[in-house]
């Protein structure tokens, strides 16, 4: 698949020194491609994720799709909360053919594929809507070609992972990003969150995750960051007044499996995956933007005030500043504006 071509499901990028190495691997017996359990196909999948959370449970989908569609073909291992590779471990394994199959964030690969950068950054997918239609089209297919060639590993869907908005302890009209001027906004450590703090208007402040509640209830910070779920979760409802549905990054996670083990299969198989990983994609999706949907209405019978604000002049603002930014540097000339007009 070159750069350009639209992605067409079941068809997936195979670089050479993937083909070159599946070959070798078959000359010398089974290292490095998936290893077979009473004939069968061996898919290891590892993931940090806890059983009740989507991202768990679209595995068990996965796993479903594949034995109706190649009934006896595949032996799928599910291994939850990071109990094969710890989280952030999972891209290296793949690569070296250690593991079949994880979810991978933009953040993981934007480490190795300086390129994917473009989509840690706020305000650059509108919604779950838009991402999906951006990476099922020509530009996933080009940016899953670059992390197939540089990473050793390929894409096969894409997960909505949870749109991040603020969360703030006090009370406040925000209409644009000059009305969070002063506030000190929790954002993880990296100079890339803290970036997209400043973009927003604020004054961001890193903190570790597991501070945040007790620097939200002192004050130590005055607000904080996370898709609902996760607001949820770890109930900064219970020291916040107020959530800002800024919306000003729509997340996500890949479905990837290692080139190793796709070079391993036979066209019929790799369309099969490549289905079983659509599948589960489409179950995390719905099910999470129903999730988001019901904890408006959760938070607002918790007492928290719920406003939106002029999303447009957030988004102008934000982008301008990434434009204007060493980041913008990195990115594919034009992909922005294409990402832009997808509609």
């Amino acid at each position: 698949m070159n750069p350009g071509r639209p992605f067409t499901p079941g068809v997936l990028p195979l670089n050479r020194r993937t083909l070159l190495g599946a070959a070798a691997a078959g000359a010398l017996g089974a290292a490095g491609l998936p290893a077979r359990a009473s004939g069968k196909v061996l898919l290891r999948i590892s993931t940090p994720a806890v059983p009740d959370d989507w991202h768990a449970k679209m595995w068990t989908v996965f796993k479903d799709t594949l034995e109706k569609s190649a009934p006896g073909e595949f032996d799928v291992q599910i291994n939850l909360n990071a109990s094969l590779f710890k989280q952030g471990a999972e891209p290296a394994a793949l690569a070296r053919g250690n593991l079949e199959l994880t979810t991978v964030s933009a953040q993981d690969i934007a480490k190795l594929v300086p390129e994917f950068s473009i989509f840690t950054a706020g305000y650059i997918v509108r919604d779950p809507a838009q991402q999906q239609k951006i990476f099922n089209g020509p530009i996933g297919a080009e940016m899953f070609k670059l992390v197939a060639d540089k990473m050793d590993i390929t894409p096969l869907s894409t997960c909505y992972y949870g749109t991040r908005q603020l969360n703030l302890r006090e009370v406040r009209n925000v209409r644009t990003p000059a009305d969070l001027k002063g506030i000190k906004l929790r954002m993880p450590g990296s100079k890339e969150w803290l970036f997209l703090g400043e973009a927003l208007g604020a004054t961001p402040t890193p903190l570790a995750f597991g501070e945040v509640y007790l620097g939200l209830k002192s004050g130590t910070i005055d607000g904080q960051d996370n898709p609902l779920p996760t607001v949820k979760a770890a109930k900064f409802y219970e020291v916040t007044k107020q959530l800002v549905l800024t919306s000003h990054l729509v997340d996500a996670l890949f479905i990837s499996i290692s080139n190793k083990a796709l070079a391993a299969l036979a066209p019929a198989q790799r369309q099969k995956v490549q289905a079983a990983a659509q599948a589960a994609a489409v179950y995390n999706n719905d099910n999470r933007l129903k999730e988001e949907a019901e904890l408006v209405a959760f938070f607002k019978k918790e007492g928290l005030q719920v406003t939106t604000p002029d999303l447009d002049a957030f988004h102008k603002t934000v982008q301008s500043a990434y434009q204007n930014s060493d980041y913008a540097k990195i990115w594919p000339k034009g992909l922005l504006e294409r990402i832009n007009a997808t509609k």
